[in-house]
């Protein structure tokens, strides 16, 4: 077996249609990884909300999009059903800085077929674009640390709950103090 995960065409899709569409209001980041993906052989078109997101992606629907869970003007999702009504075999990638179970199961139920968290590099976006479907995904190879992911998890509930530190200290069942410690350190490594 070589490896490539394109060897073969992929169920519901042309053989040879690699049209990508990437939607992420982080502009360095959404044309990284459009050169990457172009390298890899993708065509690939941008937007950089919600609704660019929809326009390209009902006016000329990918074959395959890459889709930033929070924007901007609004939620990536709206993207993902959009796409999922104009072209209902194309493959879908979440990517999200804030990840969790609850965004996880609305993206795969919205008809994404991975979710992968921020900063995911090209590698990993054309491996979960272009797996065979039911296999599972391999571990990543330098998985978020413990201390992490709990930052990452406070650093997403602070943010629901428009930045309020005592609303955040209450919904996370610690005390104002412990938090605003937290709050005011950087992010571990990993």
């Amino acid at each position: 077996m070589s490896g490539e995960p394109d060897a073969a065409p992929l169920r519901g899709l042309a053989e040879g249609d690699r049209t990508l569409l990437i939607v992420d209001d982080d502009a360095p980041l959404c044309q990284r990884l459009a050169r990457a993906m172009e390298r890899r052989g993708f065509v690939v078109s941008t937007a950089d909300g919600v609704a660019s997101g929809v326009a390209a992606a009902t006016e000329q629907p990918p074959a395959f999009a890459v889709v930033d869970l929070r924007l901007g003007d609004g939620s990536g999702l709206d993207v993902v059903s959009a796409l999922r009504g104009a072209r209902p075999g194309a493959r879908i990638v979440v990517l999200t800085g804030y990840g969790n179970i609850a965004t996880a199961v609305a993206a795969v139920k919205a008809g994404a077929l991975d979710y992968l968290p921020k900063p995911a590099d090209a590698d990993a976006v054309e491996r979960a674009l272009l797996a065979e479907e039911g296999a599972t995904p391999e571990p990543p190879e330098d998985p978020m640390s413990a201390d992490r992911v709990r930052w990452e998890h406070i650093q997403r509930i602070f943010e629901l709950c428009d930045r309020n530190v005592s609303e955040t200290a209450r919904r996370l069942k610690m005390h104002r103090r412990t938090l605003q410690r937290i709050l005011s350190k950087h992010a571990p490594r990993n």
